[in-house]
């Protein structure tokens, strides 16, 4: 026997249509909206980068699975599972519509009788008395009946249940509706666009007004998520829309601006509320309506859903006082900032540009069992002291050479371990957590006494008057003026010296260098005896510079002096010439809106809910079909 080839039409009809390759399509779409979910979609690719490394970063994006959902991959197996349902639907959805319209009143009694589930009894009545009768009891069960007249009798056929094939129906077509759904969303006409090179995405960082028509998307653009930050104040009618390496601009149908920003807090700092006051503008300027949107509240207009998604700072006014951490003098100077904007900075013969990136008004820390400073609130929990430590910023300082480190400076002193510091928080790449500086305060919480402290261990001058000072006040005064206090006065003024080239670092290398390994430990507890009384004469010398009354000798200049040296030779670390130290503030909030316009939405919500139907129809309505068959003296009852 032979058979003959299918045509490459009918092959191909017969592959789409069958439930095998729409079932495969699906489980693909599964792991890829499980991906989609597990790993953040549309982040800034350098989030990526750090986040995964440069290999495994390589490989999702060769597979496009930092935008599943818009990955070509992914929008061609829905086009293919669109048509692949469609196809199941038309070929058997006639076949099983019929099958619901049919009663299967033609069964033969021999057929009846070959069921397993029968039952047969006699009767004395009339037949058609009795069907009619049996059919209402049938139809008084729930069952459709169809009564069939015979020559020998007759058939009631009776079935219910038929909804269980409409739920296939039902299912398939939500199918197709979902993925018809998702294609509409998944900006098939930009994609288009960029194959034919009508398109580009940008990836310079430019202002918005700057990027060029190839790289911006019109108001008539059938779908777009993208989100923009705008300060109180300010309106936007753009928003971005992160799109692999770059960006694109997409032109919004109004103007949004934004009125007022309201933020509440809870008592652990976290956001508790936020909300903006918006306007709507059209493009002349004429306004459209008023709103107020908060999280999961949010205002649609002209197709556009505007989702209030975050807050951040609008570009904040920042006074600073910078500090010349390796100059011989206490000399400061101003710096004005603004967040989100640059500065530039000379030091010595370099230059350097600020980048300012952040602001925080309130900064909840866990300081333990400390008190709160003054001009601080202290938000107390079950097991924890919250602290409001004040206001902070951040700052990024790029040298000649582009290379940058990010410094959080807050502006109020803290209160650790009993004293108190000015805290500047200092790291190389965004990935790390930042290592904080300690810069001591003295008593009214000012940093101007370290500063005249670290000054004058600048001061070559300066250095060798307490080394001087410190040999003198060591001795008693019988060997005064003799031979071993200048010997004294020179060691003090080696350790010194060592000390403002290179903190304790170089005072380790030089012991290394020059003592013997055995005599280290006690070499090094007079190194640091003789450099913390030296320190405290050159505090005395900075003091009566400026008018001060000199430290008392007491513990708590004790303290003050072993931080101040610590805090020295941190500097060394620091990676910036100048400490920047917050002064005054003007903050300008900021909304972070997220807008979208998906056409797409309410087919999936729709198809959504016939698959939610469809399934409960296929699992839960049971198809039932029954068969009374009465003839004279007997009735036959199959199903």
């Amino acid at each position: 026997m032979t058979t003959t080839p299918l045509s490459f039409g009918k092959a191909l009809f017969e592959l789409l249509s069958s439930m095998r390759f729409a079932i495969s399509l699906l489980s693909i779409l599964a792991i890829a909206s499980i991906v989609g979910t597990v790993l953040k979609q549309s982040e800034p690719y350098n989030n990526y980068l750090i986040q995964l490394g440069p290999f495994w970063f390589d490989v999702y994006e060769k597979l496009g699975l930092y935008d599943v959902y818009h990955a070509g991959w992914f929008l061609i197996i829905l086009t293919f599972l669109v048509a692949s349902t469609s196809l199941c639907i038309y070929r058997n959805a006639p076949g099983m519509v019929k099958e619901m319209k049919n009663f299967r009143e033609h069964v033969t009694e021999q057929s009846l009788a070959a069921f397993s589930h029968k039952h047969e009894v006699a009767h004395d009545r009339d037949e058609q008395t009795l069907g009619n009768r049996m059919a209402a009891y049938m139809q008084h069960q729930g069952f459709r009946t169809r009564t069939h007249l015979r020559e020998n009798g007759v058939l009631i056929a009776a079935k219910r249940g038929a909804a269980s094939r409409l739920g296939y129906l039902l299912a398939h077509s939500a199918i197709v509706l979902i993925c018809i759904g998702g294609l509409m969303d998944g900006n098939l006409v930009f994609k288009a666009q960029q194959l034919l090179g009508m398109k580009k995405i940008e990836t310079r960082d430019i202002p918005q007004s700057q990027v060029p028509a190839i790289s911006r998307l019109t108001p008539d653009n059938l779908s777009f998520r993208g989100s923009v930050q705008i300060p109180e104040g300010g309106s936007a009618d753009v928003v971005f829309l992160n799109v692999a390496d770059g960006y694109l601009v997409q032109d919004l149908p109004f103007v949004v601006q934004l009125k007022k920003f309201r933020i509440e807090h809870y008592s652990t700092g976290q956001p508790k509320l936020f909300e903006s006051d918006l306007v709507l503008l059209d493009r002349q300027g004429k306004k459209i309506r008023e709103a107020t949107i908060a999280v999961n509240k949010p205002l649609i207009q002209d197709g556009v859903a505007i989702y209030q998604a975050s807050f951040g700072d609008g570009g904040s006014k920042l006074n600073i006082r910078g500090w010349n951490l390796f100059a011989p003098t206490i000399e400061n100077f101003e710096v004005q900032g603004a967040i989100h904007e640059t500065a530039r900075l000379s030091s010595g013969a370099e230059e350097y540009q600020l980048e300012f990136t952040d602001f925080r008004l309130f900064n909840i820390e866990n300081l333990g069992s400390e008190a709160p400073k003054k001009n601080a609130m202290s938000v107390k929990s079950d097991t924890k002291a919250l602290n409001n430590v004040g206001p902070s910023y951040q700052v990024k300082v790029r040298n000649p050479r582009g290379e940058a480190r990010e410094y959080h400076n807050y502006m109020l002193p803290m209160t650790l371990d009993g004293r108190m510091y000015l805290l500047s928080g200092v790291r190389e790449t965004p990935n790390e957590p930042f290592r904080y500086l300690r810069l001591p305060a003295d008593a009214q919480g000012s940093i101007e006494t370290f500063m005249r402290l670290r000054a004058a261990l600048m001061n070559p001058v300066l250095r060798g008057e307490s080394a001087k000072r410190f040999a003198a006040g060591a001795l008693p005064p019988g060997e005064r003026g003799s031979e071993l206090q200048a010997r004294l006065e020179a060691s003090a003024g080696n350790i010194l010296n060592l000390f403002a080239q290179g903190g304790y670092s170089a005072l380790g290398q030089f012991i290394e260098a020059n003592i013997p390994e055995n005599e280290r430990e006690k070499a090094t507890e007079t190194f640091l005896r003789i450099l913390e009384l030296s320190a405290f004469e050159a505090l005395k010398l900075a003091n009566a510079q400026v008018g001060e009354l000199p430290p008392t000798a007491d513990d708590a200049s004790g303290f003050f002096v072993r931080d101040s040296l610590n805090t020295f030779s941190d500097l060394f670390f620091y990676g910036a010439p100048v400490y920047l130290q917050l002064q005054t503030f003007e903050q300008i909030q900021a909304s972070g809106l997220q807008m979208t316009r998906s056409p797409g939405k309410n087919l999936v919500y729709f198809g959504s809910l016939l698959l939610v139907l469809g399934i409960f129809a296929m699992l839960y309505v049971r198809e039932r079909r029954a068969w009374i068959f009465v003839k004279p003296g007997s009735v036959l009852f199959a199903y």
